[in-house]
């Protein structure tokens, strides 16, 4: 009897799983993007929520949980039930960077179900258009030459932090790390001569260097971009060590997610990602358009993750 009632449980498990996603979404997804409202994920989220809503003639709410470098967001999504109605959009930092930083309440590879990536895209090195620099090479002998140069970044731990530390440990150059709570910030220090140079995401650099007012010297990633396909990457430059690590914006779900619903959101993750003004959007943020499926998606990260571990090592950046 007890065997019979095992084998009836094991054929129902996955009839339940078809029979649930046969029906979904029967009510209204909740997206959970990274930062602030307002923030590049969160306007981003709202693209990707309409055309999904538009696809499945339900709604999809974005719901900004800020805090925390993302951690707030990603254990709330981690949390959830595996049902596929609360979704995490999200960047490398809250999966390959945060856990090396401090004590987060969620397993970066186990409590989440990959999707899908649909942007790729690192922070640029940019210096005022008066710098005598043309490339990194030359603003690290320019540094050198000063004796001290300064660095803005929108945060402590962040991408652009890790760099700055990296590039300074690697190329022995005497940089100051000025951490602002956005590139907003740093970028208008930088064009008033407070600050000698700044990173930036790839739209907003170009944007003032189209302006005439800075000059972009590098960009870290393992390519080119199409929004600056002049710049070219620090790999390119000579240097290595986590330079060439790409930085991606995602989505993700609970772990345990039926694959039938799974399937269901990564389709129309991928038709959305396609649409022109989609594409549009990303590649004015600064992001080249990308997918993989759930499988590429997860061995990526965890192929990434004890890479992102080495750079912060070889950063000297210490969390919490």
């Amino acid at each position: 009897m007890k065997r019979r009632t095992l084998l009836s449980a094991a054929v129902a498990l996955p009839c339940a799983a078809r029979a649930q996603s046969a029906i979904y979404p029967n009510k209204p997804i909740r997206l959970i993007p990274f930062g602030e409202p307002g923030g590049p994920l969160d306007i981003l989220g709202r693209t990707f929520g309409t055309k999904m809503s538009d696809a499945w003639g339900q709604p999809v709410v974005v719901e900004a949980k800020p805090g925390a470098g993302g951690m707030i967001a990603a254990d709330f999504v981690a949390r959830a039930a595996p049902d596929g109605y609360t979704l995490l959009f999200t960047l490398t930092h809250t999966q390959l960077v945060l856990p090396y930083l401090q004590k987060v309440p969620y397993n970066p590879v186990k409590d989440f179900q990959p999707l899908t990536p649909v942007g790729a895209g690192g922070p640029v090195l940019m210096v005022r258009a008066d710098n005598p620099a043309n490339n990194i090479k030359d603003y690290v002998a320019w540094a050198k030459k000063k004796g001290r140069a300064t660095c803005g970044t929108w945060g402590q731990g962040t991408a652009a932090h890790l760099y700055t530390e990296l590039l300074k440990n690697q190329a022995d150059a005497p940089l100051e790390h000025i951490p602002y709570k956005s590139q907003g910030p740093a970028h208008v220090d930088l064009l008033s001569g407070v600050l000698d140079s700044a990173w930036a995401n790839p739209a907003t650099a170009k944007v003032h260097q189209q302006a005439g007012k800075v000059r972009i010297l590098g960009l870290t990633g393992s390519r080119r971009i199409g929004v600056l396909p002049d710049v070219p990457t620090f790999t390119e430059q000579g240097y290595q060590g986590g330079f060439e690590l790409d930085s991606w914006f995602g989505f993700l779900a609970p772990a345990h997610t039926p694959r039938p619903i799974v399937d269901q959101i990564v389709k129309k993750l991928h038709e959305s990602a396609q649409a022109p003004d989609v594409r549009t959007r990303l590649l004015e943020m600064g992001l080249e358009p990308i997918s993989s499926s759930p499988e590429e998606f997860a061995k990526s990260q965890e192929r990434d993750l004890p890479r992102w571990g080495e750079l912060i090592r070889a950063s000297g950046v210490r969390g919490s």
